[in-house]
């Protein structure tokens, strides 16, 4: 596993599983913002005195059109509808994201089951302070070691795929399962795919621990961070893949050096 010393760095975007009690208000903040919106909908179309008035303008139509669509990309990202779904020829790794602890069993279990049913031939987990574990834990189920491989040094969904690509491409590998709950897979297949990797999405069930209010703040916030993506490719242009950090870009030189060793 590539354990660099230099990965002690602080995470650069929010763990649902690690600060919920410390965001908790920003989940509030999040879910009433939705709900305002949705009832202050149904009050302007309630409203008959100036209802007609109101369907003909534009900016009704609009918020009609935005709210929709939300609604819809909520449902999409929440279940994983619509995702490719080409199964027939096998891959060449299967890899896992970390989601935390409460996530770890239904994951291993589906990487376990993927790799013993030969639909690819080696395993790679990505993800920081959980990697070792996971990959105790696929050991566990009887997996090889010499089959299992990972890094604990991303701290983002972004840096899962910069690092699982430095790691993985120099091999050869750029044909991959990916394993990780339905709310988180559409970005994580967009930002995989920005590092070269041709996806083949398999969603992981969300832990029966989590409760429904957890699982919809994570919905929510996977479809903001969706839309933060489509937004920045469509108007600033940005490769998601672009390095702006230096210690990162050497970060992950020493990944790719790690990688001819394997």
């Amino acid at each position: 596993m590539f354990d660099s010393t230099l990965c002690d760095r602080q995470f650069t975007e929010y763990s649902v599983f690690t600060d919920w009690v410390s965001l908790e208000i920003v989940n509030i903040i999040l879910i009433a913002g939705l709900i305002l919106a949705v009832f202050g909908l149904g009050f302007i179309v309630k409203n008959r005195r100036r209802k007609r008035r109101i369907i003909k303008s534009k900016a009704f139509l609009s918020i009609i059109g935005l709210t929709s669509t939300f609604v819809l990309l909520f449902v999409v990202v929440g279940k994983g509808l619509a995702l490719p779904t080409d199964y027939s020829t096998a891959a060449q790794a299967i890899v896992i994201l970390g989601r935390g602890p409460s996530q770890w069993e239904n994951r291993i279990n589906l990487a376990a089951e993927l790799w013993q049913a030969k639909k690819a031939p080696e395993i790679f987990v990505s993800g920081r302070t959980e990697a070792r574990e996971m990959i105790q834990l696929l050991e566990a189920q009887g997996i090889p070691s010499r089959v299992i491989d990972g890094e604990n040094c991303s701290i983002s969904t972004s840096e899962n795929a910069l690092f699982t690509a430095a790691i993985l491409k120099p091999q050869g590998i750029d044909r991959i399962i990916l394993i990780t709950d339905a709310p988180h897979m559409w970005r994580s297949l967009f930002l995989f795919r920005d590092n070269g990797f041709t996806v083949i999405p398999y969603p992981s069930k969300l832990s029966n621990k989590w409760n429904l209010y957890k699982k919809a703040v994570l919905t929510l916030r996977e479809s903001i961070y969706l839309v933060g993506y489509g937004l920045n490719k469509l108007f600033l242009r940005q490769p998601s893949a672009k390095i702006n950090n230096p210690n990162l870009e050497k970060l992950l030189q020493q990944a790719e050096e790690y990688s001819k060793t394997r």
